[in-house]
């Protein structure tokens, strides 16, 4: 019989990859260093992110990085990106002071979820729990990887190179227009600005006094004489010279001709979107969040709200985590602030949102988001691993309501119950990657 306090098994023919351990001295790395070896995980370099260097993590040869989060290691982070970002390399985070409290049950509910995260799989139940297979055989054969991708979506691929086509540089090199040269002084460039003078008509010719002294050419200095030059106008016309009491001097400006220009008007109150994606995650949804934010296009023509409950509420250390892989701007959520398209927005639990003049504003809230706050025609919900389960039935409601939810499913997907909740009612499901597509897709780039 296989007590709770048994060691993980590891599975020989998957062997678990080579891990490097990366906290500061203390409580949290003792604890991960135990969750590692209960796991049957090799570590191959334990460090303090603040003193190891790129080539020492490099030339480590891991397979996966396992990191305390706490903020005095922040700048070692940015310093250690190159590595981190390595697509070869399962990077691993955990609440430095969450881990450090961690004891009993809930440090061998952690190690099994380590085990699934390093393995890549979903099997989170402890040893001798598992759950028996389909034991009857299917009929028919296994689909082929063109048939599970017929009926993927392209519209988002093809808007997207549209848009990029306007800065494909044409072919061949730039030919100035004929008869074009470049002014070699000042005094010439000033008066290819200057309207031409119209030639007086054949059939009326201008009355000129014989007696009339010539008027003087005003100098170039004289910023009076100049006018704009309408170009739909067949015919040009010379701005009027006004009668010169006086000389002017060349370098002197006429100070009473002056007047302000009206500033820009301030942003349109109005600006502020009409609906939101909320995206609800927990246990496992740091890394299905990094993957979703990163799939999703700059410019995105809605919000993206994020809850995430956070043992310790460090949301700052999310936003700077989530902000290094996303296209997207990732700010934290500050009540009476409008929820402005093309951002994504790390909401703490003190915030939550409201519709004011058809325009969802953050609003300070001590129960925090409210799935029945968004307006249902302009609004979505995607479930993410670990999602709270208390929320399936507004979600649900906000889909019968005219809104757009979907589930995280495959891989990676280490709490799928609220999930699979709103798969099975129906609803669209995908890994992330795909839901970032689907979002897209539905609501598009802003211009």
């Amino acid at each position: 019989m296989t007590c709770w306090g048994s060691p993980v098994p590891v599975n020989d023919l998957n062997p678990l990859p080579s891990v490097a351990l990366l906290a500061r001295v203390g409580p949290a790395r003792e604890r991960l260093r135990e969750a590692l070896a209960q796991a049957g995980a090799t570590v191959v370099l334990e460090e303090d992110p603040n003193s190891v260097d790129l080539e020492t993590l490099g030339g480590a040869d891991a397979g996966a990085v396992l990191i305390a989060l706490e903020p005095a290691i922040e700048d070692a982070l940015e310093r250690l990106d190159p590595v981190l970002a390595s697509p070869s390399l399962t990077v691993i985070f955990d609440e430095a002071e969450l881990a450090a409290r961690r004891e009993g049950w809930e440090a061998q509910r952690w190690a099994r979820h380590l085990v699934a995260k390093l393995h890549g799989h979903q099997d989170v139940l402890p040893p001798g729990a598992e759950q028996e297979g389909l034991l009857q055989p299917e009929p028919g054969l296994p689909q082929t990887p063109a048939e599970l991708h017929a009926d993927a979506p392209l519209e988002f691929h093809v808007r997207e190179a549209f848009d990029a086509a306007g800065d494909v540089p044409p072919d061949g090199l730039y030919q100035a227009p004929e008869g074009y040269s470049e002014p070699i002084s000042l005094e010439e460039a000033l008066a290819a600005m200057q309207a031409p003078v119209a030639a007086p008509s054949a059939s009326v010719p201008p009355p000129v006094p014989a007696s009339a002294p010539p008027v003087p050419r005003a100098p170039l200095g004289d910023h009076s004489s100049w006018s704009l030059v309408d170009e739909d106008s067949a015919v040009p016309v010379a701005a009027p010279v006004a009668p010169v009491s006086a000389p002017i001097e060349a370098n002197a400006f006429d100070i009473d001709r002056l007047s302000l220009v009206e500033l820009e008007a301030d942003a349109d109150p109005s600006s502020a979107a009409p609906g939101a994606v909320l995206v609800l995650a927990g246990i496992g949804g740091p890394d299905a969040l990094r993957r979703l934010l990163a799939a999703l296009p700059a410019g995105l023509a809605v919000p993206i709200l994020v809850y995430m409950r956070l043992d310790g509420g460090r949301y700052g250390n999310l936003v700077k985590q989530m902000a290094r892989v996303s296209a997207l701007p990732v700010v934290l959520a500050e009540s009476d602030q409008p929820v402005l398209a093309g951002n994504a927005y790390i909401l703490p639990d003190d915030v939550g949102v409201a519709v004011h003049n058809r325009g969802l504003h953050f609003t300070a809230d001590a129960k925090g988001i409210q799935v029945a706050a968004l307006p249902p025609a302009h609004s979505a919900v995607v479930m993410l691993s670990g999602s709270d389960v208390a929320l399936l039935d507004d979600v649900l409601s906000l889909a019968v309501a005219g809104g757009w939810v979907a589930g995280q499913t495959g891989e990676g997907c280490y709490d799928p119950i609220a999930a699979n909740a709103v798969v099975a009612a129906g609803m669209a499901a995908g890994d992330p990657p795909q839901l970032a597509a689907a979002i897209a897709e539905r609501w598009g780039v802003s211009e």
